[in-house]
């Protein structure tokens, strides 16, 4: 099981890393950052594979994952 870290404020609300997740492990916050924009988060309750997909496709690199 995976764990994905994301760093909110670099965050541009893309939500490319949404749609590459084969689990659905990754939604969207309701709350906005510095720059008023709604964030991704992880959703715990999915089962995270830990493929990194979502950490590749993130433009901004503010995607960590962890196996």
């Amino acid at each position: 099981m995976g764990k994905v870290v994301i760093n909110k404020e670099k965050c541009k609300g893309c939500l490319l890393c949404i749609s590459v997740c084969p689990r659905g492990a990754l939604k969207t916050d309701a709350k906005l950052n510095k720059k008023g924009v709604k964030t991704v988060i992880f959703d715990s309750a999915k089962d995270c594979a830990g493929c990194a997909m979502c950490a590749v496709m993130c433009p901004e690199c503010c995607i960590e994952v962890y196996r």
